[in-house]
C-alpha cells in the first residue's frame, strides 16, 4: 500500500498533498490530542485560521497559524464540512481564509479534520450526541435531585455550568434526535423518552421548528424541575390548531391545570363543552371562534363562508347557553374549553 502511494503521489500533485494530509491526521489521531491541539495544527498546516464547533456543548474552538486562539470577530467561513458521529451530525469544521477563494485541498484536511474531531470526541466527550441516557435526564429534571447530582448530570450531559437550561415534553412518532437538532440548531441539546413522553434538554428553544405532526410543551428556563413541570402543564394545553405551547404564553390559563379533574368534570360549562365535543365539526367551529373571536376570521381558518359559521356559533350558543357574542360568555367558552382539554390529556396518559 504504501509502495502504491508513492507511485500515486509521483503522477499528480494533488494525489501527493492529499496523501502527506492523510497522514498528517493519521499521526494527530495516533498521538490522542485534544480539540485544540487538532485546530491548532490544522490552522499551520492550512496557513489560515482553523475553527471546530460541537453543537452538544455548543464548545467553539478557533486557532490562528501562529498557535494561538484567533481573534474575534471570526471571518466568514471559505469552507466548511460537518462532523458527523453515529450517523449524526454532531458539529462542524470550517477554514477561514482572507483570499478570495479556498485552496485546492482545503476540503482534503476538513475531511481528515471531522475525522479527527470524531475520534476524539468519542474518546473525550461527555455525550457524543443528541441522544442521552434518560437516568442522567430524570436526575436533572426531578424535583427531589440535590443541586450537586443535578450539576454533576449536566455537565456529563454537556451542558456548561451555569448555562440556563429549558425543558421540553414532546408528544410525536418522530425520533427525538431529529426533533432535538431541528428545534436547536447549533446550539446544545440532549433528548431521552421517558414513560410516553419525550424529553429534550436545551440551552435555547426556536418553537417555529418544530415539525407539524409534533406536540410540544416549553417550559422556562429557571431551574430544569420547574421548568419539566411548566412543559407538561403546556403540553396539556396542546391541541391540532395549536401544537405548540410555551409555558409562559399560558398566564392564568395554567392555573387550570392545577385544579383537580374531579372539579373541572363538574363544572356545567365544560359539561356542555364535553357533549359539543362529539360532533368534530362542532368542536372545530367552536375552537376557530374562540381562538380568533370573530366570525371572519374564524371562516378564513375553517375555509366557509362567513354565514355558514354564523350559523353554527349560533346553534353553539344554544347548545352551550352562552351569549358567544358578549365579550364575558366568549371567555367563559374559551375557559371550558381549555378545561376540557385538559379532561381529554389527563384521560389519554390514564
Amino acid at each position: 500500500m504504501e509502495a502504491l502511494a508513492v507511485r500515486l503521489s509521483g503522477l499528480d500533485p494533488y494525489v501527493d498533498g492529499a496523501i502527506r494530509i492523510v497522514a498528517f491526521y493519521d499521526t494527530l489521531m495516533r498521538r490522542r490530542v485534544d480539540l485544540p491541539a487538532l485546530a491548532r495544527a490544522s490552522a499551520g498546516l492550512a496557513e489560515c485560521v482553523a475553527g471546530i464547533r460541537l453543537h452538544g456543548t455548543g464548545r467553539t474552538v478557533r486557532m490562528a497559524p501562529d498557535g494561538t486562539a484567533a481573534s474575534d470577530p471570526a471571518a466568514p467561513a471559505t469552507t466548511t464540512v460537518p462532523i458527523t458521529l453515529d450517523e449524526e451530525e454532531i458539529g462542524t469544521v470550517w477554514l477561514e481564509r482572507s483570499g478570495p477563494a479556498a485552496n485546492a485541498l482545503d476540503d482534503v484536511v476538513l475531511d481528515r479534520l471531522a475525522l479527527a474531531v470524531a475520534a476524539a470526541v468519542e474518546r473525550y466527550g461527555p455525550a457524543r450526541t443528541t441522544m442521552a441516557d434518560p437516568a442522567l435526564v430524570e436526575l436533572v429534571i426531578s424535583p427531589d435531585s440535590d443541586e450537586a447530582a443535578r450539576a454533576r448530570a449536566l455537565r456529563l450531559l454537556g451542558f456548561a455550568a451555569g448555562v440556563p437550561v429549558r425543558v421540553v415534553a414532546v408528544r410525536s412518532a418522530l425520533p427525538l434526535d431529529r426533533i432535538g437538532g431541528l428545534i436547536c440548531p447549533g446550539r446544545p441539546v440532549k433528548a431521552a423518552p421517558l414513560a410516553d413522553v419525550g424529553v429534550l434538554l436545551a440551552t435555547g428553544v426556536d418553537a417555529a421548528r418544530f415539525p407539524a405532526e409534533v406536540r410540544a410543551g416549553i417550559g422556562s428556563a429557571t431551574t430544569p424541575a420547574l421548568s419539566w413541570r411548566q412543559a407538561r402543564t403546556a403540553l396539556r394545553f396542546t391541541s391540532a390548531r395549536e401544537p405548540v405551547v410555551e409555558h409562559a404564553g399560558l398566564g392564568a390559563l395554567a392555573l387550570l391545570a392545577e385544579l383537580p379533574a374531579k372539579a373541572l368534570r363538574a363544572n356545567p360549562d365544560v359539561a356542555a363543552i364535553a357533549r359539543v365535543a362529539s360532533g368534530p365539526d362542532d368542536l372545530a367551529t367552536l375552537d376557530a371562534y374562540c381562538t380568533t373571536g370573530s366570525l371572519r376570521r374564524a371562516a378564513d381558518l375553517l375555509h366557509l363562508h362567513h354565514s355558514s359559521v354564523a350559523r353554527r356559533v349560533d346553534q353553539l350558543a344554544k347548545a352551550l347557553a352562552l351569549d358567544l357574542t358578549d365579550p364575558a360568555g366568549l371567555t367563559r367558552a374559551r375557559l371550558a374549553l381549555a378545561a376540557w382539554r385538559l379532561l381529554d390529556d389527563a384521560a389519554a396518559e390514564g
